[in-house]
């Protein structure tokens, strides 16, 4: 008998649904905890900047159970992926389960001698604690704004300036005859660029740090999921805990892989006019994917051809009486300053001395199957697992996190396992794929089929592979199927 356990899921967006419903229909008790007013997370509406939508196709972003509409584009925008993380939550009845409004302040390890944590909870201008056994933390990598500040910036808003975060770029008439100038290189900072050139901006820079490569959504005319998403396109990338014959093929075939991804630079060259804008990175392709290759906003190019865009390498110094002085010495003129640098990474409400256990000194996180910590007991993550199919990696990863809580894995760890696989990946990632330390390390792309084999290897799926050998190896991960693989894992109650 397993026992019912009392379930703090901290966030309501794409992880946080994912999590409660996993726990819940497991039979435990779930408390939700979402700050907001709204179920979403980053796609909750006040949130979403202007024209915002998925950098990955709509059938690899959406629950196995639960495909996004047929009227949706390819890539759905923002409100749309909005109401469907709505739709999903009404099909599963998962509102009940969260308190809205409400946030969690700190936890604590419980002081009665049982399991779980204790949360410091606050709504409503009133604190008080819950005791649960188990937290799943789903606030994912996109929760707290990445705030930065460069001089002069005060007198630069007291004369009229403008500096905001990305994230709060939701008005595009703020740009209107406007000097906009836009501070990094992903595609919240292209998709930004864009929208207030199409919006009437007097002029707009990117300026950014480095060149990387970028994706378009369709490279030489084919869909990037039909190109990129393959296992036969992961296997040429140097995966972690390769045995001697795998070692092996990969060195007799590195020529043809070799000449597989200078072929994909060169016919990205061409088609996105990178010599022109001066915008070719210096590292080679299969070095560099990873969840921070950004996908080509569109229109993109138009502007950077047209000149209403001017991309620029450096990043910003001060702010002047003339306008923004960059890096390159040159001071450019500046209205509004949008500062597209990302989110804070980390867990804020776990005290100290936990977070001195997840974290290493280099801004790795210690994490197992990318989920849990061997010294942070009866809690685990649903969300960290970033990925170019960010919602079936959270719902897979809330599927293995329910059985690992209740000992019910095929492959149940123990802590010697976690610390000897995560000392190993650690290693991987330090010393034979420095891309795959971006976002602590978090970050399962572009090996999603191997992440996957192995969390459903330790659920005990029965089935891990579409029966066709075709479409497995040659075709992107197929979200219904992986619902018939997580079906034939071995299925229990608890109560």
């Amino acid at each position: 008998m397993i026992n019912r356990k009392n379930v703090a899921v901290i966030g309501g967006g794409v992880s946080g649904l994912a999590a409660a419903k996993a726990f819940d229909e497991k039979g435990h008790r779930v408390v939700g905890f979402e700050r907001s007013h709204d179920f979403g997370g980053v796609w909750e509406l006040s949130r979403s900047y202007p024209d915002v939508q998925t950098q990955s196709p709509k059938d690899l972003y959406c629950y196995t159970d639960h495909p996004m509409p047929d009227e949706y584009p390819e890539w759905p925008k923002g409100p749309q992926v909005h109401a469907y993380l709505h739709s999903y939550a009404e099909k599963h009845n998962i509102a009940r389960l969260f308190r809205l409004n409400t946030s969690v302040k700190t936890m604590e390890r419980r002081k009665d001698d049982a399991a779980g944590w204790t949360l410091t909870i606050e709504a409503g201008g009133q604190e008080w604690t819950e005791d649960f056994d188990f937290v799943s933390v789903c606030t994912g990598q996109f929760s707290d704004k990445n705030i930065i500040t460069h001089p002069g910036q005060d007198a630069f808003v007291e004369r009229g300036g403008s500096v905001m975060h990305s994230s709060e770029y939701t008005d595009p008439s703020v740009c209107k005859g406007k000097d906009v100038v836009v501070l990094g290189g992903s595609k919240s900072a292209t998709d930004i660029a864009v929208n207030a050139a199409s919006n009437g901006a007097r002029s707009v820079r990117l300026v950014y740090l480095e060149n990387v490569w970028r994706v378009p959504y369709f490279v030489g005319g084919i869909n990037f999921k039909r190109l990129l998403y393959m296992r036969a396109q992961e296997q040429q990338f140097n995966q972690w805990g390769k045995n001697l014959l795998q070692r092996v093929i990969a060195a007799v075939l590195k020529p043809l892989v070799w000449a597989n991804f200078r072929g994909l630079e060169a016919l990205l060259k061409v088609q996105l006019k990178m010599k022109k804008h001066n915008m070719v990175p210096t590292t080679p392709i299969e070095k560099e994917v990873s969840c921070s290759v950004p996908i080509v906003t569109p229109g993109l190019i138009d502007c950077l051809n047209s000149g209403t865009i001017k991309p620029v390498l450096g990043t910003f110094d001060s702010y002047t009486d003339e306008g923004l002085k960059l890096t390159t010495g040159v001071t450019v003129p500046c209205d509004v300053a949008v500062l597209a640098v990302g989110w804070k990474l980390g867990v804020p409400y776990l005290p100290q001395q936990y977070q001195e256990k997840l974290i290493e000194d280099d801004g790795q996180y210690r994490v197992y199957r990318l989920s849990v910590n061997p010294d942070l007991p009866d809690m685990g993550f649903v969300g960290f697992n970033s990925s170019f199919c960010t919602v079936l990696s959270a719902e897979i990863i809330a599927n293995w996190l329910v059985r690992y809580a209740d000992g019910q894995l095929a492959n149940q760890p123990t802590a010697v396992d976690m610390n000897k696989n995560i000392d190993m990946m650690l290693n991987w990632k330090r010393n034979e794929r420095p891309a795959a330390k971006i976002y602590g390390g978090l970050c399962s792309a572009p090996f999603h089929f191997k992440h996957f084999d192995e969390v459903l290897a330790d659920i005990g799926a029965k089935k891990k592979k579409r029966s066709n050998p075709l479409a497995e190896q040659f075709s992107y991960p197929n979200a219904a199927a992986y619902g018939t693989f997580l079906a034939s894992a071995p299925q229990y109650k608890a109560g």
